[in-house]
């Protein structure tokens, strides 16, 4: 996978930092991005990933508490998978690349062309 250059961010930040704090404060960064942000393409994208997968996350945790040993148990693989994933896409969008989470990322790059 190409490092993608990315576009200016209106922010003043470089656009690979911005994007890896879209990251940072899960949701409510990712948000926050996608208020601010107004030229990068790159910026936007990692702010309405960010706030998917979150959101993704939360309600499957959400199912997963209803459900008391099944929950349990998978909530033993869930909670370290979601939080090497919460890492890597941190440092891929430092190193400039457009990573797309599986079905969440497709999603994401959708709607964050009409902002």
């Amino acid at each position: 996978m190409q490092p993608y250059m990315p576009d200016r961010s209106s922010t003043g930040l470089d656009p690979r930092v911005v994007g890896l704090l879209c990251y940072l404060g899960c949701f409510v960064t990712g948000l926050l991005f996608l208020v601010l942000e107004r030229q990068s393409r790159f910026v936007k994208f990692h702010a309405m990933q960010s706030v998917v997968v979150s959101v993704a996350f939360m309600v499957v945790n959400i199912v997963l508490g209803m459900l008391p040993i099944i929950g349990w148990l998978v909530g033993l693989i869930l909670a370290p998978a979601s939080f090497i994933l919460w890492i890597a896409l941190m440092v891929l969008a430092l190193q400039g690349r457009w990573y797309k989470v599986p079905v969440l990322g497709e999603f994401a790059e959708r709607q964050s062309q009409f902002l």
